[in-house]
């Protein structure tokens, strides 16, 4: 038994002084070199170098990748997780909702875990959970969200995949509610990017994921007054950067580091998401992403810019000319519909394609789309923009349905085959007149005696009874 007792010492002893060896800044310092895929892009911006293993600056609008380092890797996110566990609850239930604790929810997690504190029975609003998760990072709240939503924890992981699946997500497996560490619990950059793009989105996420403090007050089912404290420095104002829109810390012993930031700035709205990286760079890094994608693009209202006329395709931009001069276009690209590239390129340097597949939320976006035209800079995708179309109404406005077929109609074309049609019709008419004479009066002294006759009729010497 001393035997044992002393090799379990032993072994312990040798984990806690393997730990206490690693030296994490040291491993920062070297993911500094891994290679940055965005800066292979020709004329790109040159993105800066940075201690996270994996990292992007995607602009939310467009989803263009500004900035790509391991976007597809595989890792913890930690408690950046709680970005999808808000978001599903947005989607599925009300915030007037009572949000009870179960035994599991708040057993489950481990007691050295992120908590707010909550007991078996107690319960609050749904409202008060998500400040809860996203302020206080709180691990029972998200189980027992979690619980409201999907009737189990279980289920409600099995919705998390489903829909990260749907945002696109190729990379992510959840396995838990809150991103405790656990094996099978991972994603990657790019995907967090796509989870966090549909999170901010929503407006009363924004508002609650930039919330820097948060006051929970006592109830009849909840008995605790109390204040949450944001550890997000850009958020608590601890880091002062202009622009934040919301954002999610995270952290465990393999994940590290994670950070989930939005900033919005002249148009721009960028997420940037920071994967393994050593306090308190997850937050200098994002500063530097963020100014790399302020200072270096700018967004692009493609209507007010793109001019080009698309020769491969009739049914595209140029006005065509007529009897009376320039007439009216009936195809319009979308004044919503923007792309973003750097600020020393313009929209010739872009190269673009037309699709007439178009998505139930292209036509959410606009009901009168008839295509989308997706433009790439250097084989970087940079945005997508409707075409349009308005059918003339009789007040010579212009309106539209997706379901109106359109037609293009030359006016100088009209007005040719009117002028031939009353030609014809004259002509024909002088004919049938001729024929229907010469078929009255079959001959000259026929004609000449009905229009002796008619003379003395006027003349009032002829009288009929």
């Amino acid at each position: 038994m001393s035997a044992l007792i002393f090799l379990a010492f032993f072994h312990i002893q040798a984990v806690t002084s393997f730990a206490d060896t690693v030296d994490y800044q040291a491993e920062a310092d070297a993911r500094k070199e891994l290679p940055i895929q965005s800066n292979s892009t020709s004329g790109w911006p040159e993105g800066p170098a940075i201690g996270a293993e994996a990292a992007i600056v995607m602009e939310a609008s467009t989803g263009t990748i500004l900035y790509a380092k391991n976007i597809h890797e595989e890792l913890y996110p930690a408690s950046t997780t709680k970005i999808m566990t808000c978001l599903l609850a947005v989607e599925n239930a009300s915030l007037s909702d009572k949000i009870t604790f179960s035994n599991d929810a708040v057993f489950s997690v481990p007691r050295d875990g992120s908590s707010i504190g909550m007991d078996v029975g107690e319960s609050i609003t749904l409202e008060q959970a998500l400040y809860g998760i996203m302020v206080g990072s709180a691990n029972e709240v998200a189980n027992a969200v979690g619980e409201h939503v999907s009737g189990s924890i279980d289920g409600f992981v099995n919705l998390m995949n489903k829909r990260a699946t749907e945002l696109g997500c190729t990379n992510t497996h959840f396995n838990n509610t809150n991103g405790l560490q656990d094996e099978f619990h991972y994603t990657s950059a790019y995907d967090l990017a796509l989870i966090a793009r549909a999170f901010f989105d929503n407006e009363l996420l924004c508002k609650v994921g930039n919330t820097p403090r948060y006051h929970f007050t006592e109830t009849t089912t909840q008995p605790d007054d109390f204040y949450l404290n944001n550890k997000h420095k850009l958020i608590s104002g601890e880091i002062k950067y202009d622009g934040i829109v919301g954002g999610k810390t995270g952290y465990t012993d393999l994940a590290r580091e994670t950070l989930v930031t939005c900033a919005e700035r002249d148009g721009v709205k960028l997420i940037c998401v920071i994967l393994k990286e050593e306090s308190p760079a997850q937050f200098t890094d994002t500063v530097t992403l963020f100014n790399y994608g302020f200072n270096n693009f700018a967004s692009i209202n493609v209507a007010d810019t793109d001019k080009r006329y698309m020769p491969n395709d009739s049914l595209f931009f140029e006005s065509e000319h007529d009897v009376f001069g320039k007439s009216g276009t009936i195809l319009s690209l979308n004044k919503a519909s923007t792309i973003i590239l750097p600020k020393t390129s313009s929209i010739n340097d872009t190269d673009y394609s037309v699709s007439y597949e178009l998505s139930e939320d292209d036509l959410d976006t606009a009901a009168n789309a008839i295509a989308k035209v997706s433009y790439t800079y250097n084989g970087v995708p940079i945005g997508t923009a409707l075409l349009c179309y308005a059918a003339q109404r009789s007040n010579g406005s212009y309106g539209g349905s997706a379901h109106t077929h359109t037609t293009y109609i030359n006016v100088g074309y009209i007005l040719i085959g009117a002028v031939a049609f009353v030609f014809i019709m004259t002509i024909g008419s002088s004919i049938s007149s001729r024929i229907a004479t010469n078929r009255r009066y079959s001959s000259k002294s026929d004609r000449l005696r009905y229009r002796r006759r008619k003379k003395e009729f006027k003349k009032g010497k002829i009288k009929f009874k």
